[in-house]
Formats: C-alpha cells, structure tokens, sequence
C-alpha cells in the first residue's frame, strides 16, 4: 500500500472514530439525564419487579434452568466477542465487504463502553436471591440486553440487506428477534436481573443501533462521495 493511500486510510478510520465518539457523548449526555430523571420512579416501583419474579417461579425447574443458562450464554461475552470477530473476519476477508466489518467493530465496541458507563452512572444492585448463581457487577440497564439487541439486531439488519429469498429472510429475522427477547427473560429468569434493567436495555440497545447505522451510513455516504 502507497503512503497517500495509507494517509486516506487513516484520515478514514481517523473521521470514523471520531464521528462515533462525538455520537456516543451526546447520546450518553442524554441517557444520563434520563436516568437521573427516571431513577427515582423505577426504585419506587421495585414491587413490580418483584411482582414478575413470583409470576416467573411455578415454571421453574431443572429443565427450564439448563434452557436458560444456554440461552443466557448466547447474550455473554464468551460467546458474544468470537461472535464478531467472525463477522468481521467473514466480511472482511470473504465477503470484502468493509463497510459491513466497520458496522461490526464500531457498534460492539461502542456499546460495550455506553453499557459500562451507564452501569456506573445508574449504581443499581443486583437482585438479593440469584436463582443459581449470583451474578458480578451492577444491575441496570441489563449488559446481556444491550449487546444481544445490539448484536443479534445489527444481524438482522445484516439478513436484511444479505438474503434475496424473502420468505428466508424473515423466518431468519424473526428466529434472530425470539431470541434476542429470550435473553433478556434468561436474565430475568435466573433473577441476576430485575425485568426493568432488561427492559431499559433493550430500549437503550435499540436507540444506540439505530443511532449507530444512521452515522455509519451518513459517513460511508460522505465518504464514498468524496
């Protein structure tokens, strides 16, 4: 590679990372004020929370246990990071499809950090009777909800502008939604969770997607024009 292609590069990734970073402080300025307004009204609702965990626990048994465990795994980092270095690889290297790979990193990357500081921001405690086995750090929003909506949702997204077969394409899709919903009712279900940090992760992971795609193809837009 020449050095002026080198410095197009780098002028690119340079734009990229920094077009994210400025979205991801807006978008977490406005989250966060949105958690100081609504931390008050979630706590003092807490019994309903609780309400969900009795209307859970008649299905409860070891069957159901092991289905969950398996389903929560597919929303935990140990799955989730091999997850997309095989996308990225795939789109990088067999597909050559960089615009793809650049969606992969940058949103699972960028997630992981909005997830983290909102943990922080939030200081919300786990639930006090794990079903099996207590879970580490903070409680809301739920991380196994942002990155499965995150994750799995930039998938469909993929499935939509990959597969030509219709009917294909929307069974896919909607196997890719069902599972993304039984993740956050795995983290419930286990009660490392309560189901309003599940909900208020699949809002969050909703909005900070749909962000991401709208300035990642503002900026492939801009940048192919150029």
């Amino acid at each position: 590679m020449h050095f002026a292609e080198l410095m197009g590069a780098w002028e690119i990734t340079t734009l990229i990372i920094g077009e994210v970073l400025l979205t991801l402080a807006t978008f977490s300025a406005i989250i966060a004020l949105i958690v100081f307004s609504i931390r008050k009204p979630i706590r003092k609702h807490k019994p309903i929370d609780m309400l969900i965990f009795d209307k859970i626990k008649p299905g409860i048994n070891a069957i159901n246990n092991k289905i969950m465990l398996f389903i929560t795994f597919l929303g935990k980092h140990q799955f989730l990071i091999p997850a997309n270095l095989i996308l990225i690889f795939y789109f990088l290297l067999v597909k050559r499809q960089n615009w793809f790979s650049i969606r992969v990193i940058t949103i699972a990357m960028s997630s992981l950090v909005l997830m983290l500081l909102l943990k922080q921001l939030f200081q919300r405690k786990r639930p006090l009777s794990p079903l099996l086995k207590a879970a580490k750090g903070l409680s809301f929003p739920s991380g196994h909800a942002i990155m499965a909506v995150t994750f799995y949702g930039l998938v469909i997204y993929i499935l939509q502008h990959t597969i030509t077969i219709d009917w294909l394409k929307w069974l896919a899709i909607v196997l890719v939604f069902v599972l993304i919903i039984s993740i956050g009712f795995s983290r419930v279900y286990l009660r490392v969770h309560y189901a309003s940090d599940v909900a208020g992760g699949f809002i969050i992971g909703l909005l900070w997607l749909l962000l991401s795609l709208a300035v990642l193809k503002w900026l492939e837009s801009y940048i192919t024009a150029l």
